[in-house]
């Protein structure tokens, strides 16, 4: 035995791989996740000795994810808890404003040159006709999320909502916290912060149900999304090379995959957190049910939803200011959501016709509320919606804009219900998983709540059975590489 060559492998296995990051989904996050919870018991109880604890694993996770960009991460509190703390020193309010203003500047512009100066420079060039050369920027994983979370803290603590907490491990704690740092749920300082100061311990159901969800996350993400993702990858990287009807299912098929994959996360992150004794607050509700537009931003990425509500939508006006105003404002906050999720016109366009589709709801909702509330009408408003999501949907995966309306012409222009056996028949387990998603969200959610409760109070044995079932399905179905999550590019 080479004790060389073992030391050699581990330092590897726990260093920085831009090829590999460590994600929920991998291996090595659950070996290392199991070796952190003991220890984590053991110092639970003793307040500063857990949050160091929790930083310095929190930081880690980071740095397995994006390298040394986590020391952008340590920055970025610094300042913000530095200018937090001048902040409830002042008297002044415009010294408080411009504390504020500092903070929010100092995060959007690091956010800024990470994640769109080359998308800028890029529509500067086209305007002069210049010679565009991309700068060679790297985007950290997970900065869309914090940045969002470092902005919510201050305009709180400035609006007096929040207190600032005394210390900076404590604000490095809140905005470092690996289960929700590098895909959400976004979490709020005046939700989060009252958990931390309590010391409250997780209760046995509380873990029970943290396991389960974790259980319903690797489901949705490793099994269902990984495994349908592989069709849908086909159709959007050759966009005329295939039927009409194929390029449906591509279509579809990506509208469940990236519930199934964000969504999936979100269970892992809420399970994880709520095994450690911290709640982060529901992130997904069954957000294809919704017969309206407004619906599904209630019920899709609610996180996001209420942020760009609290942070945008309402200092632009909200719905204060006049009928024309409200949905301007509805426009802008639903753009400058596109925006956040890439920078590319397509995401703009994305974000953009979602704003549209608020508004052009909430201007017929007058005529849609006097709508008899019979099923047929509950079927018809749903089917809209949920037409009119997917087809947005192709526009957030496409490769560019141009391959975005490729796809869309091939589906109706080219469709023939003649490929429908042939593709069940080739792409079978593709479809029983999709009529799986598809299926539960048919079903009430008494149902689904109900499942949950039996699992935390069944058994050890019935645990440790559902439990083997889905590691060995994963392995039947996994991929070669594990594939990274979706919402890790935003």
């Amino acid at each position: 035995m080479d004790w060389n060559d073992i030391g050699r492998n581990i330092f590897e296995l726990l260093n920085y791989d831009s090829n590999a990051p460590m994600i929920f989904s991998s291996g090595l996050f659950w070996a290392l996740f199991l070796v952190f919870l003991p220890m984590y018991a053991l110092v639970r109880n003793r307040r500063w000795q857990m949050v160091l604890f929790v930083v310095v694993f929190s930081l880690y996770f980071y740095y397995k994810s994006s390298g040394w960009f986590f020391l952008l991460l340590v920055g970025t509190s610094l300042i913000d808890w530095a200018l937090s703390r001048v902040m409830i020193r002042l008297t002044s309010r415009r010294g408080r404003l411009w504390c504020m203003w500092g903070s929010i500047v100092v995060s959007l512009s690091v956010l800024g040159y990470f994640k769109y100066a080359n998308f800028f420079l890029w529509n500067w060039n086209q305007m002069v006709e210049g010679n565009f050369q991309p700068l060679d920027i790297i985007l950290p994983v997970g900065i869309s999320f914090y940045t969002f979370q470092s902005i919510s803290y201050i305009v709180d603590v400035y609006r007096g909502d929040v207190r600032p907490t005394e210390s900076w491990l404590d604000y490095l704690f809140f905005l470092s916290f690996f289960p929700a740092l590098v895909a959400g749920p976004i979490v709020r300082a005046d939700y989060f912060l009252p958990q931390l100061r309590d010391k409250r311990e997780a209760t046995v159901g509380e873990i029970y149900m943290g396991l389960w969800l974790i259980i319903v996350g690797v489901v949705k993400k490793a099994i269902v999304a990984d495994y349908i993702s592989q069709y849908n990858d086909l159709i959007f990287a050759s966009p005329t090379g295939y039927s009409g009807f194929e390029s449906l299912m591509g279509a579809v098929g990506y509208t469940m995959q990236i519930y199934c994959d964000f969504s999936g996360y979100s269970d892992m992150a809420i399970g994880i957190a709520l095994i450690m004794g911290f709640r982060l607050g529901k992130n997904f509700d069954f957000p294809y049910k919704s017969r309206n537009l407004t619906q599904f931003w209630r019920q899709w990425h609610i996180s996001l939803s209420s942020w760009l509500r609290d942070y945008l939508y309402i200092p632009l006006g909200g719905n204060r200011k006049g009928v024309v105003r409200t949905y301007v404002n509805n426009f802008l906050t639903m753009l400058i959501g596109g925006l956040w999720h890439g920078a590319a016109w397509k995401f703009v366009f994305w974000g953009a016709m979602h704003g549209v589709g608020l508004a052009v709801h909430k201007a017929c909702r007058p005529w849609l509320d006097r709508l008899p509330r019979w099923w047929i009408v509950s079927a018809v408003s749903w089917a809209v919606t949920m037409i009119y999501v997917s087809l947005l949907w192709i526009f957030f995966r496409a490769d560019s804009w141009c391959d975005s309306w490729l796809i869309i012409r091939n589906i109706f222009t080219d469709f023939s219900i003649a490929y429908v056996m042939p593709f069940v028949e080739v792409r079978g387990l593709w479809c029983v998983m999709m009529a799986v998603i598809i299926g539960s969200h048919a079903l009430p959610r008494r149902w689904h709540d109900a499942v949950s409760q039996w699992f935390v109070g069944s058994p050890w044995i019935v645990k440790l059975i559902v439990f083997m079932v889905v590691v060995q399905a994963v392995i039947e179905l996994m991929t070669e590489e594990v594939a990274p999550f979706i919402y890790f590019q935003f």
